[in-house]
């Protein structure tokens, strides 16, 4: 491949210092003048009538400027783009329906006066039968949950590709099972928080944490009855998203109403126990035939998800975990049934691709099942069925770069497969393979997938890049600064990136569906590319030269065929501007893939221009006398394209891998009647410095003719293959296969107990 000076590199990230020495503003560190501090009232029911708010005594404790309640807001729905349905009010009106629902808000001058009011204002309640296990919802005497909804089904998708009857019927082995998640919530270490301020002219702006400020100011706006332009969303520095922070929350909302009532801004800031309620659990049931040499036919895949007492965002977790169970394996057949039930528990947030991580669990359980049952090492059935580059899938994904066969070949050879797996349970340790796949961004939920960039270089040779896409700790800043730099011939230092607010950055989809370094970055090369061309023209003038002739090296024009001749960017940039036209060096680029969005009737559709791919190899020990399970060393292979920055790159690896064992082997929100009982990081298990695994990185490289310079995701990809290596490792250490999240000490001994004769 093509050696190049800057992507390719390890470079420091150029958000580094700011962060490292405290100099990062992010949200919750901002102060305007005459800023006010809001909190939230919350049902400590899980299902109840609101029979009457008193808030007299809370209006007149001094320093409240104002309280709102259901009344105030009763026309208000919350309006999701990626929500079907309008079911949520901004607070209760006549009933709460899950423990924590929003009842009321009040702003103070400060946030010990705003917890006073809130426990000044009186609720009286009527208790309604609740009803908190999924299964129990669907029953025809559960309680009803909304009007609209028969047996408390929120939502329903079905798909169907290829003749599943026949697929049976040409299967030589058939396996069918049950699989089941916890309820998991995002650890980033920012708390949800909004600054908002309408302002004397009725415009409304907020800071907050986004990973896409372009659907929030939009979902904003809608739900408030206000124009886009009456909207300002600017996203500081942001502490992690992982899915959870795509859209509009009641937050939001009830900051901007306070700011409007009072004239002052109001910041918003939630606790630790408010933001603890995000992924709701799932059972799974998939059925799979294969041919006798391990060849996979067909397969029929139920979801049921827990939507608790509204359905958010919960139809696209329904929706990409059927949709994408058609990778990263070849199926001829496949069969998906989708329901979202509602439930008394918390409202389901977008838990780190959580829909697609259950499903894919169950896809590599199953084909390790069958493999053992076939006499097929995991290894052959894994390469076996693999999809290859030029492959269209049952569903109509058209696969062009992939290299999941090598990273299969590399991690097993790397992790010495051969003689170990199936040999070591004597002295309880244990080998598993896990594979998986994500799109490089995706249309299908919104019919675009664009992103928008403004490139303008100064006249002392800088580039400042204007985008719009949020960097919520994944270092895409830095990718775009690479990108830039490389396509221009400047030093990155020379290179400057301003992103994520609606007004003065263009529009971007934002950090979400793993979309950042291939849509976002061919938007910036693009316009880079404009600006290239530009400076060359000026050049070519200026030393009456062919354009062709002439190279962008090191902050450099020159001749090839006269290296000595030649000038400065910043002498172009001064040339150009400063003559009788004034022309300004400046550009924009636009990129939206020309994939096309999934058919909302068949769900086809080749949603995505790339995927990527990645196969993971664990090495898990067990404690035979507690059962607990420990991630030795993981090594993993993901198919990138091309390391725009291998550091970047291995950090993605190796927070994933961090991610996908903590959801494995510890994360699990407790419920109890719909209330969470662990809702801190004191009480949320998740593994600290001292349960680190050795992790062996290898990056597979697949030149993707879409991508920048080739590149495609590592954003969520790594993620993936993570759970079903570790349980399927845990089978080969024990014996025992554990098919519900997390796979405990009590799980695994239990299980142990069972198979003891």
């Amino acid at each position: 491949m093509k050696k190049y000076s800057v992507v390719g590199q390890r470079v420091p990230r150029i958000d580094g210092v700011a962060k490292a020495t405290g100099e990062a503003k992010f949200t919750g560190d901002l102060v305007l003048p005459r800023m006010l501090y809001a909190r939230a009232l919350r049902s400590p029911l899980p299902h109840a009538k609101i029979l009457h708010i008193y808030t007299t005594k809370a209006e007149r404790l001094i320093g409240v400027k104002a309280v709102i309640t259901g009344k105030d807001t009763a026309d208000i729905q919350m309006s999701r783009l990626f929500c079907p349905i309008k079911d949520e009010p901004l607070l209760a009106v006549d009933r709460v329906r899950y423990i924590g629902d929003e009842v009321a808000a009040v702003a103070a001058v400060d946030e010990d006066i705003a917890r006073e009011a809130l426990d000044l204002i009186e609720v009286e309640y009527e208790p309604l039968p609740a009803i908190f296990d999924l299964e129990e919802a669907m029953a025809q005497d559960a309680p009803i949950i909304h009007e609209h909804a028969k047996n408390n089904i929120a939502y329903q998708i079905s798909m169907n590709f290829g003749d599943i009857e026949q697929g049976f019927k040409e299967s030589d082995y058939i396996h069918e099972d049950q699989y089941t998640t916890a309820c998991y919530t995002n650890c980033w270490i920012e708390t949800d928080t909004c600054l908002a301020h309408f302002d004397s002219s009725e415009k409304l702006t907020l800071w907050t944490p986004t990973q896409s400020p372009y659907i929030l100011r939009s979902e904003v706006a809608s739900t408030l009855g206000l124009g886009e332009g009456r909207v300002r969303v600017i996203a500081p520095y942001t502490g992690g998203g992982f899915g959870g922070r795509v859209g509009i929350q009641p937050h939001h909302c009830l900051a901007a109403l306070l700011s409007r009532r009072t004239g002052q801004p109001v910041m918003l800031k939630l606790g630790q126990e408010e933001i603890f309620n995000m992924g709701n659990s799932m059972i799974i049931q998939m059925k799979t035939g294969v041919k006798r040499d391990g060849t996979l036919v067909a397969r029929t895949l139920k979801v049921i998800a827990d939507s608790g007492g509204y359905l958010g965002i919960g139809g696209v977790d329904l929706l990409i975990s059927g949709l994408f169970n058609t990778v990263p394996y070849k199926l001829s057949a496949f069969r998906f049934e989708g329901l979202m039930v509602y439930t008394n528990n918390p409202v389901r947030g977008f838990v780190s691709g959580e829909g697609i991580l259950a499903t894919n669990y169950a896809t590599s359980t199953q084909l390790d099942i069958i493999a053992e049952n076939l006499g097929i090492d995991p290894v052959d059935i894994c390469l076996k069925n693999a999809v290859q580059p030029g492959y269209t899938t049952v569903n109509k994904f058209k696969i062009g770069s992939c290299g999941l066969t090598e990273c299969i070949q590399k991690v097993t050879e790397n992790a010495h497969w051969n003689g170990k797996r199936g040999n070591l349970r004597k002295v309880h340790s244990g080998f598993g393979i896990g594979c998986g796949s994500v799109c490089s961004g995706a249309k299908g939920i919104l019919a675009h997938d664009i992103s928008a960039a403004i490139v303008k270089v100064q006249e002392d040779g800088s580039v400042i890049i204007l985008t719009g896409l949020p960097d919520i700790g994944q270092g895409s800043l830095t990718m775009l600064a690479q990108i830039a730099a490389e396509e221009l011939g400047v030093p990155m230092e020379k290179v400057i990136v301003h992103s994520a607010d609606t007004e003065t950055t263009p529009i971007d989809v934002g950090a979400l569906g793993q979309r950042g370094t291939f849509i976002t970055g061919n938007a910036v090369r693009t316009a880079i590319r404009e600006v290239k061309g530009q400076l060359l023209e000026v050049a070519a003038s200026c030393m009456n030269v062919n354009i062709e002739g002439l190279e962008i090296q090191g902050g450099r024009i020159f001749s090839r065929e006269n290296p000595e001749k030649g000038m400065s960017v910043a002498e172009g940039v001064q040339v150009s501007q400063r003559s009788s036209k004034g022309q300004p060096i400046m550009a924009k680029g636009v990129y939206n893939p020309a994939s096309e969005p999934t058919d909302p009737t068949t769900f086809e559709g080749n949603l995505a221009m790339a995927y990527s791919f990645g196969a993971q190899v664990a090495e898990v020990a067990i404690d035979p006398e507690t059962g607990k399970a420990k991630l030795k060393k993981m090594t993993a292979a993901h198919d990138v394209g091309f390391a725009i920055n291998p550091n970047a790159v291995e950090g993605e690896i190796h927070g994933q891998i961090w991610s996908g064992r903590d959801m494995t082997l510890f994360q699990e929100r407790i419920l109890e009647q719909g209330q969470t009982l662990n809702p801190s990081f004191l009480d949320y298990k998740f593994s600290t410095a001292m349960d680190t695994p050795e992790v062996e990185t290898i990056i597979v490289e697949t030149n993707d003719p879409h991508g920048p310079f080739g590149a495609k995701e590592v954003g969520r990809g790594p993620f993936m293959s993570v759970a079903q290596a570790i349980g399927n490792a845990i089978y080969d250490a024990t014996g025992v296969r554990i098919k519900s999240f997390p796979i405990t000490p009590e799980k695994i001994l239990q299980a142990l107990e069972e198979k003891t004769p």
